[in-house]
């Protein structure tokens, strides 16, 4: 085997709180992860003289930011293994959304190439490791939707109602590092216990800050509220409802009025790798 064609899903936060800040400046938070069934699509070729190359460029991504690079020698280094690998990404997801693309990225390639070097580390360990490029690429490795505390890596499988989703890209470049510096930021929000979730959109710390400082991402949120309930993922800008069918979630896309872009998406418990680690 020297080539393994992967899958890099996304994410959706259908709640995010921020409880505390911690002394090294980090959020705590408690959050919900659940996967949707599209993802970008990454290509990994076997090399015999350890160079990591990124086969091709990606429009968004300049090479020094890439994470799937980052998360190869990161992994590389720590496994002291002599292979390399051409790495082919494949964009579908939006970049900077708050669906995860980057951290997915990172965790497939995470995944990927503890197979393609014959590794065969364990899911905890590759977890670890996880952490160190991001704390969104943890629960794509542990590959179940999640309740999460912490920084995102205190991880709790959770078992979720069917549904589909509506995303919406507002055309807006939402800092996080901004949005999480922001003094109007909720920092203290009371701890709550994993139960009672559904698969629609509850609350979100960090979305009355990206509202003020994003109005597109306003715009498109009061704009999907005429159907339901929704939210914001992450710190944005992508918005999201939930819907009980696809024909219900088209219908809403149908609607969508010609200067906003979207998708819909079912929403999936398990990531397409589970079974690719123990």
């Amino acid at each position: 085997m020297d080539r393994l064609i992967c899958p890099a899903p996304a994410k959706l936060n259908l709640f995010l709180q921020v409880i505390g800040r911690r002394p090294d400046g980090y959020h705590e938070l408690q959050t919900l992860f659940r996967f949707l069934d599209l993802a970008d699509i990454l290509t990994f070729t076997l090399r015999s003289d350890g160079l990591l190359r990124r086969a091709r460029d990606v429009e968004g991504v300049p090479l020094e930011q890439d994470l799937t690079l980052r998360a190869a020698r990161l992994l590389q280094r720590s496994a002291r293994t002599h292979w390399g690998a051409d790495i082919a990404l494949d964009k579908r997801l939006p970049i900077g959304g708050g669906l995860g693309g980057g951290s997915s990225d990172a965790a497939t390639t995470l995944i990927a190439l503890n197979r393609l070097w014959g590794l065969d580390w364990a899911r905890d360990r590759l977890q670890e490791i996880a952490l160190e490029l991001g704390a969104d690429v943890p629960v794509f490795v542990f590959g179940r939707s999640a309740f999460a505390e912490g920084v995102g890596e205190r991880l709790q499988p959770v078992v979720l109602p069917p549904a589909w989703y509506v995303v919406l890209i507002p055309p807006a470049a939402v800092s996080t590092a901004r949005v999480f510096a922001d003094p109007e930021l909720t920092r203290n929000s009371d701890p709550i216990k994993i139960r009672g979730f559904s698969a629609g959109p509850g609350r979100n710390d960090l979305e009355a800050v990206t509202c003020r400082l994003f109005p597109q991402v306003a715009r498109h949120l009061e704009w999907l509220r005429r159907f339901g309930a929704a939210a914001m993922t992450g710190s944005g800008g992508c918005v999201f409802a939930a819907f009980e069918s696809e024909a219900q979630a088209q219908d809403v896309l149908g609607q969508l009025p010609s200067d906003m872009a979207g998708f819909s998406a079912r929403g999936v418990d398990r990531h397409p790798l589970l079974d690719w680690l123990r």
